[in-house]
């Protein structure tokens, strides 16, 4: 395991787009995002081709490939933050110089497609990646304060920490529309009780599942997951993903659930009726409704990293980050 350096006040933290890229953001809303980062005491520059856009708003592997590295690369940048999730950042996966990243080891932050390639980092090198806000996200306002509160926890400081549940969440269109949101209060809840302390893995479920076959993906074995989809999901298609994961992973220590999307229509009667299939998780630790995923506010937390979960008290405690 390779901790990368925490961020401190006057570094460089580059921006850049492995999946979709900023040209879906507008100027106000990459103003604010800036302005937000830069509060933290982080200088924030840009991928040279993080504005182009082909037809699936993305950029071809190359330039990618070519911001990533010189990201890695670049002893001035101290973290890198993704612009946003999408589809496709497995694409860039055979491609990566692995050896730089290693030789230049860094924070490294995103979520939801993100999960693929910051995966890939870890099985590959030992480093420690990041699953946490966008520089996209960092355009929200209300509940920003809970959200950077533990990105600063796990990229900016040294001392283990207990995370807490948000005081409120929210599912609404945030992006759309700032003022007018819906909040409702936070409750985590638990499927099974226990305690386990492991390495960290996971992230968008049905992104971490297309590394199933290749080199890149993890061992689980003996691992705690901490999983996670979107309003793309339904119950059906989580059911199948989850199991399929869980046949890969084979022995796990314990498994975390993000709160899910309103759209998806998993409800925690189908997500019971899912959980309960499989015996395995009778006699691991494990919480759902848990702040990340694709709601918001949500949780950073260390890919590769080690945690002690204990579901009865509903307690997630980070010990290595």
């Amino acid at each position: 395991m390779l901790i990368p350096v925490k961020l401190k006040v006057g570094d460089e933290i580059r921006i850049i787009a492995p999946s979709r890229s900023a040209s879906i953001l507008s100027n106000e809303g990459i103003q604010f995002a800036k302005k937000s980062l830069e509060g933290l005491g982080l200088i924030v520059t840009f991928g040279k081709s993080i504005f182009n856009a082909d037809l699936h708003n993305s950029t071809s592997i190359q330039e990618r490939l070519e911001d990533l590295h010189e990201a890695f690369r670049d002893q001035n940048v101290k973290g890198i933050l993704t612009v946003i999730g999408g589809f496709n950042s497995n694409e860039l996966l055979p491609y990566i110089n692995y050896d730089i990243i290693q030789h230049n080891p860094k924070v490294f932050c995103g979520y939801s497609d993100i999960t693929a390639i910051a995966t890939a980092i870890t099985t590959k090198t030992g480093l420690v990646t990041y699953s946490g806000p966008h520089f996209s996200s960092f355009q929200m306002e209300k509940a920003q304060e809970y959200q950077t509160n533990y990105f600063k926890k796990c990229l900016m400081q040294e001392e283990s920490y207990i995370i807490q549940p948000s005081p409120q969440w929210s599912d609404d269109a945030w992006y759309l529309d700032q003022e007018n949101r819906h909040f409702e209060a936070t409750s985590w809840k638990v499927y099974n009780k226990g305690q386990a302390c492991a390495q960290l893995y996971g992230g968008n479920l049905c992104t971490l599942n297309l590394l199933q076959g290749t080199e890149y993906i993890p061992e689980f074995h003996g691992k705690i997951l901490f999983i996670e989809d979107d309003e793309m999901t339904i119950p059906e298609t989580f059911a199948r993903d989850l199991t399929s994961l869980l046949q890969v992973a084979g022995n796990i220590k314990g498994l975390v659930i993000g709160r899910f999307q309103r759209a998806s229509k998993i409800t925690e009667e189908q997500l019971i009726f899912t959980l309960d299939k499989h015996p395995i998780l009778k006699a691991l630790p494990v919480l759902y409704d848990v702040d990340f995923g694709h709601t918001q506010p949500i949780i950073t937390f260390p890919i590769g990293g080690v945690v002690n979960l204990k579901s009865e008290g509903k307690e997630i405690h980070l010990l290595k980050f």
